[in-house]
């Protein structure tokens, strides 16, 4: 056992779940040091309290007056300087919920004692999910992240100073490299959403700026320091593109996406172009339901394109254009607006799907041979990702909520299983706003209710989960914080973080974080080494498959 650190106090109330340590001579606590002391009842029964540092003061004492530490420096008043650490109680064994006494010695808890006092020794399957300062690891339960027990995960942080979507894939790593997974992991995939920039684009590189202090860390928690070995990636046709490349600049291998004008009109797509959260309150909505009525009795031709009604269409606007002239004239509007709609109700959809074609257009086509090779499949490789960063939000939101509804299809079609799909999408404000509904919304919140029963698991990021609906966040098991704007950590969403951890969160710095798991009363605060795979394409290691930036002649 580790020396006497310090005693509990008699000046401050001792409880079962809190109490002051006064730190001995030469010794010191920080924030987050873990600590352990016995309590032998009468019975002779002995009690173990563990617990973490959540606050440390310095003061003197004799001292009664602010001016008083000038005096006491210069050796005119006696007085002598007391450190003291309050102390959040983690558990109690056997739980038997006695104070400590004051005088009881104080030391901090180490190897078996640490891995008691933060639960580690009761996850049967845990994953490493960070370090602390000091370079010890840190675990979750996987049984809260499965499925088993709880699941999913909200990521929370101010955008480009909490490293929200860096955490988020060093939690993939983790979890593909740490052995949880078991058998499992050979059919667990990964699909993630890329906003911002291209960065996610290289996560298959080795990134050149990994030192070996770094290395090091990753060897520490047990993980390999290696990019992600099996990964798919997608992006959207640049825009006037005829064979479709991808609108990428970093890198050239990479396939490009879109749905066919047939896969569109069978499978009710139009529903996602009409996403926003006031559109579902708007009466248009009936004339959409109608026209998705008719769009399914359209005939497949070849390369995706559609017939209806004796007319071809093979570009989106070639459809649009059908549309229009279906719900507008006389005689047919009565079969595709559906009856006793206004000329009025029928202009507002007519501005809205007229105002989607510029943003759409190229995700929604049938003038390309082969579609198939177009799809986004998640099934070829371990992660996916499939980049919108050069998308507008309302085409983001066409091309999330189409992806997300389909893998919720196939998951659920396919039946409960313990090869897991994890769901990687940042801005979730966007996708599922707390006010209002809309059809992403509430794809997102059968993900959020259903998904652990289907093997579908959200990691969810967000600037401020105080504007995500409420059912999202309360229904992800691990919670984690990085950095926060001061008025949003005062926000209710942020209740499972003590006083003095909100307080901390306003000045983390990028790759640390705060993660809070059902198991441990007290949330973690942990390091997690910088990333092994390239996070940009600077980063990235030279290209041996011989993929580099796309050629800008390729449709000239």
């Amino acid at each position: 056992m580790d020396e006497m650190v310090g005693r509990v106090l008699g000046t401050v109330d001792a409880t079962p779940l809190e109490f002051w340590v006064g730190v001995a001579e030469g010794e010191y606590l920080e924030l987050d040091d873990v600590v352990a002391l016995e309590r032998v009842l009468p019975t002779g029964e002995v009690v173990k309290l563990f617990g973490t540092v959540s606050q440390v003061r310095a003061r003197y004492e004799g001292a009664r007056f602010d001016s008083d530490v000038f005096l006491i420096e210069d050796g005119v008043l006696p007085a002598e300087v007391i450190e003291a650490a309050q102390v959040t109680v983690t558990r109690v064994e056997p739980e038997i919920f006695v104070p400590p006494r004051p005088g009881h010695p104080v030391r901090r808890a180490r190897g078996d004692e640490r891995d008691q006092a933060l639960f580690f020794d009761r996850m049967e399957r845990k994953f490493p999910v960070g370090s602390t300062r000091n370079g010890e690891p840190l675990y979750a339960n996987f049984e809260f992240l499965n499925g088993q027990r709880g699941a999913h995960v909200s990521i929370s942080g101010v955008s480009g100073v909490a490293t929200k979507t860096s955490y988020a894939t060093f939690l993939l790593h983790s979890l593909f490299n740490s052995g949880v997974l078991g058998a499992a992991v050979v059919n667990t995939k990964a699909l993630i959403f890329n906003v911002k920039g291209e960065d996610l684009l290289h996560i298959d590189r080795p990134n050149i700026h990994l030192d070996d202090d770094q290395r090091l860390r990753y060897a520490v928690l047990g993980l390999p320091a290696r990019p992600f070995e099996s990964v798919g990636l997608y992006a959207p046709p640049r825009p006037g593109s005829q064979s479709g490349v991808a609108d990428v600049s970093s890198r050239s291998d990479i396939t490009s996406f879109f749905w066919t004008l047939e896969e569109f009109c069978q499978e009710d797509l139009m529903l996602f172009l009409f996403a926003d959260a006031e559109d579902e309150r708007a009466q248009y909505t009936m004339v959409v339901f109608n026209v998705m009525a008719q769009l399914r009795k359209a005939e497949g031709v070849d390369g995706g394109a559609v017939r209806i009604e004796g007319e071809t269409a093979r570009t989106f606007r070639d459809l649009v254009d059908l549309i229009i002239g279906k719900v507008q004239e006389d005689d047919s509007r009565h079969d595709w607006a559906g009856p006793n709609i206004g000329l009025g109700t029928v202009n507002a959809f007519v501005r809205r799907l007229q105002g989607a074609v510029r943003h759409v257009d190229r995700l929604i086509r049938g003038d390309i041979p082969n579609p198939d090779r177009h799809r986004i499949e998640t099934s070829g490789h371990q992660v996916t990702v499939v980049d919108l960063h050069n998308l507008n939000d309302r085409a983001k939101r066409f091309v999330v909520g189409v992806t997300v509804r389909r893998t919720f299809d196939e998951k659920e079609k396919a039946g409960q299983s313990d090869e897991l799909l994890f769901l990687v999408l940042d801005e979730l404000n966007k996708y599922a706003p707390r006010e209002g509904a809309s059809p992403i919304k509430e794809v997102l919140l059968d993900v959020a209710e259903r998904g652990r029963s289907l093997g579908i698991i959200l990691i969810g990021a967000q600037q401020t989960a105080s504007e995500v609906e409420r059912r999202i966040i309360a229904n992800s098991s691990i919670r984690v914080v990085g950095r926060l704007d001061s008025a949003e950590a005062a926000r209710e969403e942020y209740g499972f973080l003590p006083a003095a951890q909100r307080k901390r969160a306003t000045i983390l710095k990028p790759g640390t974080m705060l993660l809070a798991q059902p198991e441990l009363p007290v949330p973690l605060v942990l390091e997690f080494p910088f990333p092994a795979w390239a996070t940009r394409a600077s980063e990235a290691a030279a290209d041996l498959a011989g993929g580099g930036p796309n050629d800008p002649f390729d449709d000239l």
